[in-house]
């Protein structure tokens, strides 16, 4: 090679290192950010058919092409496959989040020569990288692009290997800088070949960056449109912010869907097709990415469209259709909590501040008590009920006014809880060294029976606990070979709880036994 020849190899190879140095920061052209989100592997040519000049070219455009993406997480995702004998996953999708990151570890790609072994890169990316779910794997439920660089020269029996990665939904793009094989190339490539099969010079690769990165977002790119928080009258959609530092706006339109009849001659905000149904209109920042959509009307289908309009770049317009919550007019729900002899809460629901006036509670003790009401504000869902009789049943209704002039009611039986009050007085007599006389005063009438418990001081081998029921007729009962210093208790048994019951402990000294001790 010349003097001169050499002299102009160094000045391109120091403006290649230049421009290499210059992507490795983290800007990126304006109007691409966040426009995507998927995961694309490269499928390197790293064989000894490959110079290392133009293994270095290839690397280039690869950092040409990927440098306009967000990276991470709801972005984009990128790996690198090299071929050669032995072929080597230099980093699956998983590796790096940053453009600065990927930037650099491009420039460490080192070739591997050797045979050009596609077929086996072609099942280690099917295995290992293309695959949902693992280490190394693709997302689930977000497009999967492989993007092959070869040099066209003895590709391998690819076209099997390639129809099954597309057969599981992977795009398949193809870059040559050879011009041979092109029947073979065109067979691998997924539809439109015109957009997804290149031939280009080493030199000229550059070229084709805009058209192949283009096709890629075409893949990729994150034109979906959610809705969440659905009730009867409203909803809220979700969408990605590709404005995100552009100028622009987003137009949002939503209307009932059309159901059928006969068009009306249209409007401003109607189309002949939507029977006269004139849309409504939001209009959101380009940095925002919801719209809550307001007044709508219950059970019925609607049919939303999100326009981003910007002069920087076209974007497609999105639709989505959606049915809002059947109307369920409060209160569908009555509950009953914290119930006591003289009060009970009562709770209801939903709450629909927005379409209630107030609330009516009306309770009456069964069969024939007296009406008692109370209203409470249309944003309140629970009140206590005080002043109530013990072991009442009592009905309670729950109304609503509605704005719309609707009422809604409904009622529930709560019963209150009965009086249970202890013994009036306990007292155990001394009769013998292991014997004693209980005698009890109740505080009430209408027991339904007594429980008697006894147990000996804890930590003994005779700590073990009796019981004794008694009928609601007595009021004493002797006790006999009990162990020292037992414990004697007494409750009073009502219709639907047992009252709190008096204890007491049995004496047993000497002294106590000759006297006639009484605890």
């Amino acid at each position: 090679m010349t003097t001169k020849g050499m002299e102009l190899l160094f000045a391109w190879m120091l403006i290649c290192f230049l421009l290499r140095s210059g992507m490795g920061q983290d800007s990126a052209p304006e109007g691409v950010l966040n426009c995507c989100e998927g995961d694309v592997l490269f499928l390197l040519d790293s064989s000894g058919s490959v110079s290392t000049y133009e293994h270095s070219r290839m690397l280039t455009f690869l950092s040409e092409l990927v440098l306009p993406f967000s990276l991470g997480e709801e972005q984009v995702k990128v790996g690198l496959l090299q071929v050669g004998t032995q072929p080597r996953l230099e980093f699956g999708f998983n590796k790096y989040n940053s453009q600065r990151d990927l930037q650099e570890a491009l420039e460490r790609i080192q070739p591997l020569r050797g045979d050009t072994n596609t077929v086996e890169a072609l099942e280690m990316a099917k295995e290992r990288v293309l695959r949902r779910g693992g280490a190394e794997g693709a997302r689930p439920g977000l497009p999967r692009v492989l993007v092959w660089l070869t040099d066209g020269v003895k590709p391998g029996d690819v076209i099997g290997p390639m129809a099954e990665l597309q057969e599981d939904g992977v795009s398949v793009l193809v870059v040559s800088t050879g011009h041979s094989n092109y029947q073979v190339l065109r067979q691998v490539v997924s539809p439109p070949v015109e957009d997804h099969l290149h031939f280009v010079d080493i030199d000229d690769m550059s070229i084709i960056t805009d058209d192949l990165r283009d096709a890629i977002i075409e893949i990729i790119r994150a034109e979906r449109i959610q809705v969440r928080d659905i009730t009867t009258n409203a909803a809220t959609l979700q969408w990605r912010p590709v404005l995100a530092g552009l100028t622009g706006h987003y137009q949002i339109r939503f209307r009932p869907a059309y159901t059928g009849g006969v068009g009306g001659s249209g409007g401003p905000g109607t189309s002949p097709s939507s029977g006269g149904i004139q849309y409504q209109r939001v209009t959101q920042p380009a940095d925002a990415s919801t719209a809550r959509l307001t007044g709508l009307k219950p059970d019925t289908t609607y049919t939303a469209t999100l326009t981003p309009e910007s002069n920087d770049q076209a974007f497609n317009t999105l639709s989505v259709t959606f049915s809002t919550n059947p109307e369920v007019l409060s209160p569908a729900v009555v509950k009953i909590s914290d119930s006591s002899p003289t009060s009970v809460r009562v709770s209801w629901g939903p709450v629909q501040p927005e379409t209630v006036r107030s609330y009516n509670i009306e309770y009456s003790a069964l069969p024939t008590g007296k009406l008692h009401k109370i209203s409470v504000g249309r944003a309140q869902n629970s009140t206590l009920l005080r002043g109530l009789q013990p072991d009442t049943t009592y009905l309670v209704t729950v109304s609503a006014q509605h704005t719309s002039g609707k009422e809604r009611a409904m009622s529930v039986k709560v019963c209150t809880q009965e009086v249970t009050p202890a013994l009036a007085d306990l007292q155990l007599t001394t009769v013998s060294s292991d014997s004693v006389q209980v005698n009890w005063r109740p505080s009430t009438s209408g027991l339904k029976g007594y429980w008697l418990t006894w147990e000996g001081e804890q930590n003994t081998v005779s700590g073990q606990r009796s019981a004794l029921y008694l009928p609601p007729d007595s009021l004493s009962t002797r006790l006999t070979q009990l162990p020292p210093a037992a414990r004697v208790c007494v409750s009073p048994i009502y219709r639907t709880a047992r009252g709190e019951g008096l204890c007491c402990t049995a004496q047993f000294q000497s002294d106590a036994f000759l006297y006639g001790y009484t605890s």
